[in-house]
């Protein structure tokens, strides 16, 4: 038999993507000549951080459902429908051994479709509320690696596997000195810093904290490596300052770690 052939499919936020991309590379690790492809949302954030990762990924026109009425839900089952005739040409294709959703919109319909084709499928979920796509994928599954006890309220009893959730080994082989990670945020060796983490997508409480309390901060003198998100960037970015680094994402958390002396985060906002 050839090399094994692997699909990991899950986007929207760090959350989802970066927990699947350290099971690719530790994948990898095992299996050296184990093909690799990525299926994740068009447009969103995985288009960009998986092939800065170094694997191939392929896009799917899917989205959530809005709570409210409106046009993107308007499209959804025509996005749906698309989304699932593109999974089952992916999956035709590359023919994978296993296929691995890891939470996000894409990952629905990619292995509703490898599920069909009775090809081994495995969850990773990586809260502790299990979120909406997993929980709709529970039945087709093989497995559903769980990083919380007590998951069996969402998740069949005889499928969980407690596993913890994956992190990407820059983040346990922390190689960067202190100096090289002041250095590339642009802080000094004299103060303190505080590392501020609301998740690739921003949480909006922490950052009204944040900005409520800039002024604080630098009265302690405090220095401060913010990750704002995205969608707050444009609204915090005047706080930028010679003590406050305001950054939509940082794509280098490895150094953000060595750098801080505190972290304020929200539960699974680390995007390791």
């Amino acid at each position: 038999m050839g090399s094994y052939k692997f699909i990991l499919s899950g986007g929207g936020t760090g959350g989802h993507i970066y927990p699947a991309i350290a099971i690719a590379n530790e994948l990898k690790r095992r299996y050296p000549d184990a093909e690799f492809l990525f299926v994740g949302a068009k447009d969103r954030m995985e288009m960009e951080k998986v092939p800065q990762a170094g694997y191939k990924i392929e896009g799917l026109w899917i989205t959530g459902i809005q709570r409210k009425l409106t046009l993107k839900n308007l499209l959804f089952p025509i996005k749906l429908i698309s989304s699932l005739m593109r999974a089952n040409s992916i999956v035709s294709k590359f023919k994978p051994h296993a296929v691995i959703g890891t939470g996000g919109f894409a990952s629905g319909p990619l292995l509703k479709m490898a599920t069909t084709k009775g090809i081994p499928c495995v969850l990773q979920e990586q809260n502790s509320f299990a979120g909406i796509t997993n929980k709709l994928l529970k039945d087709k599954v093989e497995k559903i690696c769980v990083a919380y006890e007590g998951m069996e309220k969402f998740f069949p009893k005889d499928k969980i596997v407690l596993t913890g959730n994956p992190v990407r080994s820059d983040l346990v082989e922390l190689k960067a000195t202190k100096e090289e990670a002041l250095d590339y945020f642009e802080l000094t060796t004299n103060k303190k810093v505080l590392l501020v983490l609301g998740g690739s997508l921003g949480a909006r409480r922490i950052n009204q904290l944040v900005a409520d309390h800039s002024a604080y901060f630098e009265d302690l003198g405090l220095q401060v490596i913010w990750q704002c998100g995205k969608g707050y960037y444009n609204t915090y970015k005047t706080h930028q300052s010679a003590n406050i680094k305001v950054h939509a994402f940082l794509n280098s958390m490895d150094k953000a770690y060595v750098a801080a002396d505190f972290i304020i985060s929200r539960a699974g906002a680390g995007a390791v």
